[in-house]
């Protein structure tokens, strides 16, 4: 290998065992600290791609997640979040993880090693060049995510990656890579700490600003939320009552006459 597998350094600790419960809380700590900095650094990979996504899905394209593990999951977890949070349909931002569904909760042995099997789940969703596939890994080298962005990028989708080993295969691999290194973890390896809080910042700030770029977000509030339970109800009805300047009654009314924030102001401004 002709890259550094930071991940799998050696912790900038040591005896773990003998420590109390304080010190290691902020020796972690400590470590987290250093991630947002580590985020940052790729802000402008991150921006080339949302800009492009963009462009793709106000096309009718889509945006899917593959991952393995940790990676996976919080791929799942973010797309799973799109539409109750702005409204999307379920089928615009897609979580893809080996081993399926059943690896959400358990580890499935072996399922990342496949290098042909991320295709395999993508074609179920007849994929096309409107659409954008990022691949997740920490190590940058899981079979199931190289094989996926290697095949969608040689089938014209737009493809990019996250990983924690800058100049690893799927940086090498991805149209647009984003290298976030974060530096050994804490207990040597265990890259659902640092390297997977890291990837959960830079999914949050895809989505986050492909959604406001789309047109989902106005001023600062989620109109087109779901309105799927009490809370989201009140928050809805506060903001028409802040926005139209009615009282909490008639908001509410208004709100569940028309079913979302933005349709409301739409019919009432």
């Amino acid at each position: 290998m002709n890259y550094k597998k930071i991940t799998e350094n050696p912790s900038n600790y040591d005896n773990l065992e003998q420590m109390d419960t304080s010190t290691i809380l902020e020796s972690i700590n400590k470590e987290d600290k250093k991630i947002a900095d580590s985020v940052a650094l790729v802000i402008p990979q991150i921006t080339k791609l949302v800009d492009l996504a963009a462009e793709r899905f106000l096309d009718g394209g889509r945006l899917f997640y593959i991952g393995a593990g940790t990676s996976g999951r919080l791929g799942i977890l973010d797309a799973s979040e799109i539409p109750p949070t702005y409204g999307m349909p379920y089928n615009r931002v897609i979580g893809l993880i080996a081993g399926g569904d059943a690896a959400i909760r358990k580890a499935v042995e072996f399922a990342e090693d496949s290098t042909e099997q991320a295709w395999k789940d993508l074609k179920k969703f007849d994929v096309n060049k409107k659409d954008v596939v990022i691949g997740i890994a920490a190590s940058g080298t899981t079979p199931y995510v190289l094989g996926g962005i290697r095949e969608a990028k040689e089938h014209g989708l737009l493809t990019a990656g996250i990983t924690n080993n800058p100049g690893s295969p799927l940086a090498v691999e991805s149209d647009i890579p984003m290298e976030i290194e974060v530096g050994p973890e804490f207990v040597t390896g265990s890259t659902r700490m640092k390297s997977g809080t890291s990837q959960k910042l830079v999914l949050n700030m895809i989505s986050t600003a492909l959604m406001i770029k789309i047109g989902r977000v106005k001023g600062n509030k989620m109109v087109n939320m779901q309105l799927s339970n009490t809370k989201l109800v009140d928050r809805g009805t506060r903001y028409l009552v802040e926005e139209l300047g009615l009282d909490y009654s008639d908001a509410e009314k208004a709100l569940k006459k028309y079913g979302s924030v933005k349709r409301a102001i739409e019919e009432m401004k």
